[in-house]
């Protein structure tokens, strides 16, 4: 039995306990990629999901940002640590290496500054871990061919003017972003449509056609 599909178990597990849905497919592949027991920031952490996830599976030291009020009273309530921040000003206040991990999970589009993000993640912590929705994938390239307008889908539903996202990117786009800020490539994971992941050997133009979205597990080069 694969990492992935044992994480699926003790979530299925987990959630029959606590009656709650399932998880988002990219909170389990980042999940993945963390070693038990490590030192989690996760930055732009929402409800607190995968915070819980990495509690659950990993066992982790986990502590979390989110720049939404409401988010983080919902996060304290689940008895979790976190503090309000911006993932753009705040992460600078961090020292070096103080986590083993630092995670951005379909939050780095909706950053003002993702190159000086990713750089802080890649500073403050040993390894970072990135998610985000690929706008290279083909249906939002045919529906901006043939419809003229900014796409909207499931995971992209907002419209152009009420969106949080203020820097869509594609794989290839991510790619020469991590080269920038000099960041060591670890692990790559394409994800389809379905929630599956790409797993034929393909080259990076494939996963920037085919990926709806993508997870990278970076940490900086020696």
């Amino acid at each position: 039995m694969n990492a992935v599909m044992q994480l699926q178990r003790d979530l299925a597990m987990a959630s029959a306990l606590r009656s709650q849905g399932t998880p988002r497919v990219d909170y389990l592949v980042v999940a993945e990629m963390v070693a038990p027991g490590a030192r989690v920031l996760d930055v732009g952490c929402g409800d607190g999901e995968l915070l819980r996830i990495l509690a659950e599976t990993r066992g982790v030291d986990g502590r979390g940002i989110e720049i939404s009020r409401e988010g983080v009273n919902e996060c304290v309530a689940k008895g979790l640590a976190v503090i309000q921040g911006d993932a753009d000003t705040d992460l600078a206040d961090y020292p070096d290496d103080m986590f083993d991990y630092v995670i951005l999970s379909q939050t780095l589009q909706a950053t003002w500054q993702p190159k000086l993000v990713l750089e802080h993640m890649l500073r403050i912590g040993r390894h970072a871990i990135v998610s985000f929705p690929n706008f290279g994938h083909w249906r939002i390239r045919l529906k901006l061919l043939f419809g003229g307008q900014m796409p909207q889908t499931d995971i992209l539903p907002d419209t152009w003017y009420d969106t949080p996202n203020i820097h869509f990117c594609t794989i290839k786009d991510f790619r020469e972003l991590c080269r920038l800020v000099g960041a060591d490539m670890q692990k790559a994971v394409a994800l389809r449509a379905s929630g599956k992941p790409l797993r034929i050997p393909a080259p990076w133009w494939f996963w920037n056609l085919f990926g709806e979205q993508a997870v990278f597990l970076l940490t900086r080069k020696p």
